[in-house]
């Protein structure tokens, strides 16, 4: 469902060349739940940019249901992204003059057809916020936020689901709340969940733990094999 082939990532500041991904390469197969954990620093928030194609590497390829998108024109890898992924940001990024309704009808808007109304009330219901569909996200709580912004993944029922360290700015009740919702879309929906975090607890539910140091791979092991 994902490859990564010898990504590199480079950016200039000032006088010199900082390397943020030295060639990492790796399979993800469709279903598989997947920890990316690693120090502050380590490259793996960027890598999850780069998969999403939110990011481009400086070499290498990245390949999303045997599609390469790095040579995409813009239009063609907005309409990979909206159909295949969907992004969740630590930092929730919704809309402010959009009502929680409206957020979770964003992606729809821009990628689907039809009447998306009755899905994205539906999806805010199923993560328990059917109470605060008109609400805008300064009237709610850090941890509603978070599940607008899944509500939103979720709209077109992507294939893949790339979350950001989603729990990172939660208390642990929101962000456990927030966790089982991904993962009963892994389990129920089948849907491939690649999760950037820091937290072994969390790290502790997936089916594999890759493990990046200075921008490179340096574990990458199954756990938990009874849930395969």
């Amino acid at each position: 469902m994902i490859e990564a082939r010898g990504l590199k990532k480079a950016i200039r500041n000032g006088g010199r060349t900082i390397e943020i991904l030295k060639g990492v390469t790796l399979s993800i197969p469709a279903g598989q739940f997947v920890a990316i954990m690693g120090a502050s620093g380590s490259g793996k928030s960027t890598l999850l940019g780069v998969l999403a194609g939110l990011d481009a590497p400086t070499e290498g390829e990245v390949w999303i249901d045997g599609q390469e998108i790095g040579r995409l024109p813009e239009n063609q890898l907005a309409e990979v992204r909206g159909r295949k992924l969907g992004f969740v940001f630590q930092s929730y990024q919704l809309v402010p003059t959009l009502t929680a309704l409206e957020n979770v009808l964003l992606p729809h808007e821009l990628n689907g057809s039809g009447d998306g109304l009755a899905r994205a009330s539906d999806l805010l219901r199923s993560v328990d916020l059917g109470e605060r569909l008109h609400h805008y996200p300064v009237q709610l709580s850090g941890g509603e936020q978070q599940r607008v912004a899944l509500a939103r993944a979720f709209m077109l029922d992507p294939p893949i689901i790339l979350a950001d360290e989603p729990t990172g700015n939660l208390d642990s009740r929101n962000g456990a709340h927030v966790l089982e919702l991904l993962l009963a879309r892994n389990r129920n929906s089948g849907t491939t969940l690649v999760l950037v975090t820091h937290d072994a607890q969390v790290s502790a539910q997936a089916e594999r733990r890759i493990v990046l140091r200075d921008g490179a791979v340096v574990e990458d092991g199954m756990r938990n094999a009874e849930r395969s």
